[in-house]
């Protein structure tokens, strides 16, 4: 089953025009996953998510490093517990990002990156992320979300424009910041339900694949 097919099937339930996607936030026990993702991403999607064309080894080095204490990490699961997307929200302090030391008075700023598997375009998954990646940013008290990429990279450069994100370019690189809401009730709640809603699919998918693998083990008995 194609990761399309498995999103539609949300799809059909709710009756949209595009399937319905969970994002649910990542920890440890999501690393291999993640390194998985991460290494099934050709050439050309690896230079448009790194900035290069990064080599295997680097990307296992990459995805050992990150530091779920520190930085939020997203993804979309596929019926299959396959990660069709990934969304690295990092944080900084905002004397790291000089273009941004205008722009924001709070202690820190975060840098977002996304990458979609390429079965999984065209669906929304991109710009979940980065809905579920501002959301974060509001209730972790940071007014600023940045992004820089290969001017190239028409899927993030999309998704800033949808953002309403002021794109600067130079050099063949863009850079894009946007401006957040503070925190109130409604974000929290929201955060909190979102990520409550995508945990409990997760369950269900993982549920449900156990079981299939279970009934695949039962022995076969032949009728006359």
């Amino acid at each position: 089953m194609s990761s399309e097919t498995n999103l539609v099937s949300a799809k059909q339930q709710h009756g949209g025009d595009k399937p319905v996607v969970r994002v649910k936030e990542l920890s440890e026990r999501d690393r291999r996953r993640m390194l998985m993702h991460f290494l099934a991403l050709d050439e050309n999607d690896r230079l448009l998510r790194f900035g290069s064309v990064l080599p295997d080894e680097l990307i296992t080095r990459y995805v050992q490093r990150l530091d779920f204490t520190r930085d939020a990490v997203f993804g979309v699961y596929d019926n299959n517990l396959a990660l069709l997307g990934v969304g690295h929200l990092a944080f900084a302090p905002r004397e790291a990002f000089p273009v941004m030391s205008s722009a924001t008075l709070k202690e820190r700023v975060a840098e977002f990156g996304v990458s979609v598997s390429a079965s999984a375009r065209g669906l929304g998954v991109g710009s979940k992320l980065f809905e579920r990646a501002a959301i974060h940013c509001r209730n972790e008290d940071v007014d600023t979300l940045y992004m820089h990429c290969l001017s190239s990279n028409q899927t993030m450069m999309h998704i800033a424009r949808k953002a309403g994100m002021k794109i600067h370019r130079e050099h063949g690189e863009a850079d894009a910041y946007l401006k957040l809401e503070p925190a109130d009730p409604l974000s929290v709640l929201r955060e909190a339900m979102d990520e409550q809603v995508a945990t409990f699919d997760y369950s269900l998918k993982a549920n449900t694949k156990a079981a299939f693998k279970w009934w695949n083990r039962l022995p076969r008995f032949k009728t006359k």
